[in-house]
């Protein structure tokens, strides 16, 4: 009992985590779960299982090989409609970027998706040279080409589609700052920025400190959602996953494969958002490790009560220590 209080105390499991629907186990990453389920080394009882009722995109144990069947149907996603409006996207600048009414709407979710090319006197430093934002259904809010601010010495064509002539009379990159910026933020101060009950909006993306960065705009970090750096999404290894693996992996299709386009990253990201916050988690009062009522819930000084807890008592006061989308549905 000793060694699981300490093993309860630094593992921090919690209904958030990615669960085995046969055996039960908790898993810190889905690439855990995953690797239970179906790796090298698998749980022989669970593989059989999921070899028969398991969708292998959300890692769900259905009732019988036909519910799976019209489950996993479902759960896999089409890039037809993001191939064509992709394209649409290629038209022309958008910019339905416009400031809310004060706060009478819920905070809403938008995902960013950046460009770049390459600038210095090897190319190699990102510049960003396109960027797109969509709502959550989908609908491209605002796309432009940015023009840089140094020159440009390596278009990287082969997988930017980028030519000289398009940054030529691009937007520059403080009035796109200031546009994003002002958007995102809507008609809220930076400072009182909050991912619940407020009125800022919330970021979607994959690698979106270097975007941020790239675009020379400051956000909140608890107004992101980084699907480069979300736990349940990372290598057991805690590296991040590329965009390209995990939108093959987990919502079946594949993106990338040619010229990039930055509304095909941005509604990958907005998918696999959706997915992760869709999951039903239990609800509970304070969610966190970090939240000061959980302080103490495995307190040293709590030593012996903890010992006499049975294993199913410790896990209802463990908490997780990263924030689950699923919370965000409940905002």
């Amino acid at each position: 009992m000793e060694h699981l209080v300490e093993h309860m105390r630094i593992s921090y499991h919690s209904v958030h985590e990615p669960l085995c629907g046969i055996c039960k186990k908790h898993c810190r990453y889905f690439e855990s779960l995953r690797e239970h389920l179906t790796g090298q080394l698998p749980k022989p009882e669970c593989k059989d299982i999921f070899t028969i009722r398991g969708c292998r995109f959300c890692l769900a144990i259905l009732d019988s090989p036909n519910a799976r069947r019209v489950h996993q149907e479902r759960c896999q996603f089409s890039s037809v409609n993001s191939g064509l409006l992709g394209r649409l996207a290629n038209l022309g600048i958008h910019d339905n970027l416009t400031i809310g009414d004060g706060g009478t709407r819920g905070t809403q979710v938008v995902a960013l998706a950046c460009k770049m090319v390459g600038g210095g006197s090897d190319g190699s430093l990102d510049l960003c040279a396109r960027v797109c934002i969509i709502d959550e259904y989908e609908n491209i809010i605002f796309h432009t080409y940015v023009k840089p601010t140094i020159p440009v010495t390596n278009y990287r064509y082969e997988t930017t589609g980028i030519r000289p002539e398009y940054l030529r009379d691009a937007m520059p990159i403080k009035l796109v700052q200031k546009k994003i910026q002002d958007f995102l933020c809507n008609g809220e101060p930076m400072w009182k920025l909050r991912p619940r009950g407020g009125i800022g909006r919330i970021l979607v993306g994959h690698g979106l400190d270097h975007d941020l960065d790239r675009l020379q705009i400051e956000y909140p970090a608890g107004m992101m959602r980084d699907t480069a750096k979300y736990p349940p999404l990372m290598k057991t290894s805690k590296f991040s996953n590329s965009l390209k693996y995990l939108t093959q992996t987990y919502l079946g299709y594949d993106i990338q494969t040619g010229i990039q386009d930055p509304y095909e990253d941005c509604v990958a990201t907005m998918k696999l958002y959706m997915r992760m916050r869709s999951q039903v988690h239990n609800i509970e009062d304070y969610p966190l490790a970090s939240d000061p009522q959980n302080r103490y819930n495995f307190a040293s000084w709590r030593q012996n009560e903890l010992e006499r807890m049975t294993p199913e008592q410790m896990l209802e006061i463990s908490r997780s220590d990263y924030y689950c989308w699923c919370l965000d549905s409940r905002a």
